[in-house]
């Protein structure tokens, strides 16, 4: 199924994002969490790529169990660190053998275990590069590419920013789908700058819930420049010590910052779900997804 003419319509669309397990048990958690999560009818779901390919073969296993078990457009995350042409050909073809339909192309992360990973000895060494490849393959895919409303992390001049990634879009995306943020007023004010250049596909954008305090930390770590406003710090103050009340301040902001989006007529949220179907759930049935 293309997700297209979802993401073009007058509705906003829901998605939710999972990681590929690491084992037999996680995977048969994750089937259990994605069943649950279709009865939302979402318009997709998508798999994580882990860094240099490290679950590679884990998350085409995913993927084609989703595909088997339900009838969901999935789409498989890719990334270019480390793979030959060769190698990006084969896991295409599988794809495309596989019945997929949409791959979001990324730049990817180095393997965490090699910190100073030399990217340019990489055959493809930007996102536009593995967009263009993809669009070439004699599958048809459809392809989509991430977004930075708070600004690329490796790209400090926002005018530059706007201009490599009209580039990448360019090169054959046919949608957006944006890293997670937390203040609304950089989702719309990315949506309009990329206006100004002339991106004119949809965009989907990521929200991720707040649940725990420690969570949020690792978030900051992990996603540099990620910004946390004083309405959302506020209430997670609030709830002092208690997880509960800490998950429930978090889900209310995220409900919130949904609607929002909705009324924004955003063309889509996606929600990573950290591959947990409650919280989730909770979210799309209090917005009447």
């Amino acid at each position: 199924m293309d997700i297209l003419p979802l993401l073009r319509s007058d509705y906003t669309t829901l998605s939710f994002e999972f990681f590929p397990p690491k084992d037999d048990a996680g995977s048969e958690s994750l089937l259990k969490t994605v069943h649950e999560l279709t009865k939302l009818d979402p318009a997709f779901v998508s798999v994580t790529y882990g860094a240099g390919g490290t679950t590679r073969e884990r998350t085409r296993n995913i993927v084609q169990r989703i595909m088997s078990e339900t009838s969901v457009p999935t789409i498989p995350h890719l990334t270019c660190i480390g793979h030959s042409e060769e190698e990006m050909t084969q896991i295409l073809d599988g794809y495309a053998e596989d019945g997929v339909k949409t791959i979001l192309a990324l730049r990817g992360d180095p393997p965490r275990d090699n910190p100073n990973y030399d990217r340019s000895a990489d055959h493809f060494k930007y996102a536009s590069d593995l967009v263009r490849f993809i669009r070439n393959h004699p599958h048809d895919f459809t392809i989509g590419v991430a977004g930075f409303p708070e600004g690329h992390p490796g790209t400090q001049n926002r005018l530059k920013e706007m201009d490599y990634f009209k580039q990448k879009v360019d090169e054959g995306a046919h949608y957006i789908c944006t890293q997670l943020f937390f203040d609304n007023h950089d989702f719309m004010d990315y949506r309009d700058r990329c206006d100004l250049v002339g991106i004119d596909i949809p965009i989907v954008a990521g929200v991720m819930p707040i649940t725990t305090i420690s969570g949020m930390k690792r978030m900051a770590e992990l996603a540099e420049g990620s910004r946390f406003p004083a309405t959302l710090l506020r209430a997670l103050n609030r709830a002092g010590d208690d997880p509960q009340g800490i998950r429930q301040a978090g889900f209310d902001y995220a409900t919130e910052q949904c609607q929002d989006l909705i009324d924004q007529k955003a063309s889509g949220i996606h929600l990573y779900t950290l591959n947990k179907s409650l919280g989730t759930t909770e979210i799309a049935k209090t917005l009447r997804f």
